[in-house]
């Protein structure tokens, strides 16, 4: 039987590259931030979580948004915009989707953005309830590695890359006694959240199966 987990901390980041630099976010910004207000006005969208970012390169430079309730951060600036969500999860996915659909809509409709590429992470630390981290981790650290000393290794690392996809193993830095797991997958431009999400919960269930885990809900 798969070992249960549980997933105390989860992050989605969601990244998209727009094709060409959009001045009027980084210079005029008052039209696209009204309009970014009234989109997000079903989440409660308060003034005082707009945050101009007026540091670092033109091309990190921008506004920052934060919806509390949510845990939702949403960046914009004249090259990219970047969405995080903490604790997310698949119960919530609906409504992840509709609050990324609003604000990456407005950037469209208002600023004239469009989108080259969408990069996608989900990050969980996994932890297991009747077992040691290590006994998950371990299979699938190179054993040869291991043999260079005697005695038991105490944590490892495994990362993996394709073209367009990335997933990383660890020990957990965050919790005692958990493993850390980072997917990514790179999307092109015109790729819909909906088939996103298909594709991202069909990452993990199937990283979630090779490391015989279920979590324990």
């Amino acid at each position: 039987m798969p070992e249960k987990v549980n997933i105390p901390i989860s992050l989605f980041e969601y990244v998209a590259d727009f094709t060409r630099p959009v001045v009027a976010i980084w210079m005029d910004r008052a039209q696209i931030v009204q309009a970014m207000f009234d989109a997000l006005i079903p989440w409660k969208l308060n003034i005082d979580n707009v945050e101009p970012v007026l540091n670092g390169k033109a091309s990190e430079q921008g506004l920052n948004i934060r919806l509390p309730e949510k845990r939702v951060t949403f960046f914009f600036g004249p090259t990219t915009c970047k969405f995080t969500k903490d604790d997310a999860d698949w119960a919530s996915a609906e409504e992840t989707i509709n609050i990324l659909t609003a604000a990456t809509n407005t950037l469209k409709k208002v600023g004239g953005v469009e989108i080259s590429a969408q990069r996608t992470s989900i990050m969980l630390h996994l932890q297991p309830k009747a077992t040691s981290f290590l006994n998950i981790l371990k299979p699938f650290l190179s054993p040869a590695i291991q043999a260079l000393e005697n005695e038991s290794a105490m944590t490892g690392a495994a990362i993996v890359k394709w073209d367009k996809r990335r997933v990383i193993l660890d020990g957990s830095a965050a919790l005692a006694n958990a493993v850390f797991l980072k997917f990514e997958r790179e999307f092109n431009g015109d790729a819909n959240f909906e088939d996103i999400a298909l594709q991202l919960r069909t990452d993990e269930e199937a990283i979630l199966r090779m490391l015989d885990v279920e979590e324990d809900i």
